[in-house]
């Protein structure tokens, strides 16, 4: 299919700002990696110029006990990882608290779908932390947690939405997502909420006048057009309700889980995909390089390729590090300015919702 689109017409409609379909989205693919960067990177530059936005953000993933199966992760407890742990509402206020006190803007909280502690387990940690912090953004509870909630406490979407905002968080992050293919969907992770479902929550929480960010697992089993569209399903739900703040292309992590990937990303068909998100995603103000799943070096080279965001410095995180990914420990607020302004980009410090606070 993507053959049948001329590449100098394909390129020219880029240039010109027109709104690519699902056969041009592909057929981006067959453009060279310096064509694709530089058409996304003139997006970029003409909206942020040579802005790289980052947060000061603790990640926190107070439970690995899980009663989903999902092939590629491996955080879960219920999988290869023996050693079960759920933190205490004092020990996560702890990490909260300590974080803030060193100039942390926002906890990122997401965990596993743990049956065993109650819903206000969940709740009461957002309140104790809001009560504490006032000032601290809570972003927490994927789609796929929130739909978890939903069926174990037999509770509508919508319930366990106006629960979460009385209870104090803030926005929503936007994992979950994987790939919303429900063939692919079925086999990498079989039972969790379905792609509609993802969507429709979202859609729920944008109608609620808050926002959220999207995310799309690529590198395993799934093929472009999967990415594509994936990618088009965002856009038109951001069409109909402009909640979402950025999209975050999560690179598969290959370690200790049971998809058994043969053949992994390449750094080109990685760079690939970050400038397609920027051309496609036309109405998403933001695409992240989420240094945790792409490695510091390829963010950074991504912020050429049409990405303004890194995320943050994460101070810990469990998820993604337990895959293989280097972020068990975040990094450290110099060093990630360091980094930055030696790539030859503008660190701007944001908040959670992309207000700038401080350039470097």
């Amino acid at each position: 299919m993507s053959r049948m689109i001329d590449k100098s017409a394909l390129t020219q409609k880029v240039k010109n700002k027109e709104r690519l379909n699902r056969q041009e989205g592909v057929a981006l693919y067959d453009l060279d990696l310096y064509t694709l960067g530089a058409l996304a990177d003139a997006i970029r530059k003409s909206r942020y110029g040579t802005k790289s936005y980052f947060n000061i953000n603790r990640h926190i993933n107070p439970t690995n006990i899980c009663k989903d199966i999902c092939k590629f992760c491996a955080y879960s407890a219920s999988r290869k990882n023996p050693s079960q742990y759920t933190l205490s509402h004092e020990e996560i206020l702890n990490i909260a608290k300590n974080s803030y006190e060193h100039g942390a803007k926002e906890v990122h909280i997401v965990s596993a779908h743990n049956p065993e502690v109650g819903l206000e387990w969940y709740m009461g940690a957002f309140r104790k932390i809001k009560e504490a912090c006032p000032d601290l953004h809570i972003k927490a509870l994927t789609a796929a947690e929130v739909n978890f909630l939903s069926e174990e406490y037999r509770m509508s979407h919508d319930e366990v939405l106006d629960m979460m905002i009385n209870s104090g968080v803030d926005s929503m992050p936007g994992g979950g997502a994987e790939i919303f293919d429900e063939q692919v969907r079925d086999f990498i992770c079989k039972g969790k909420v379905t792609s509609e479902g993802w969507l429709d929550i979202h859609r729920k929480w944008h109608q609620r006048g808050r926002m959220s960010n999207a995310t799309m697992l690529f590198g395993h089993i799934e093929e472009r057009a999967h990415r594509i569209d994936h990618m088009i399903r965002l856009r038109d739900l951001q069409d109909e309700t402009g909640g979402f703040n950025a999209f975050i292309p999560l690179v598969y992590q290959r370690d200790n889980n049971f998809l058994k990937v043969k053949e992994f990303l390449t750094g080109q068909e990685i760079l690939k995909t970050y400038a397609i998100c920027r051309i496609l995603l036309d109405n998403i103000p933001h695409i992240k390089a989420y240094w945790a799943t792409s490695t510091v070096g390829l963010a950074l080279i991504a912020q050429e390729f049409g990405a303004d965001d890194l995320d943050g410095t994460i101070e810990k995180e469990s998820i993604q590090s337990a895959a293989g990914a280097a972020s068990s420990h975040g990094l450290k607020l110099d060093e990630f300015v360091g980094l930055i302004k030696n790539s030859g980009f503008e660190p701007i410090e944001r908040d959670s919702l992309y207000r700038e606070l401080k350039s470097y």
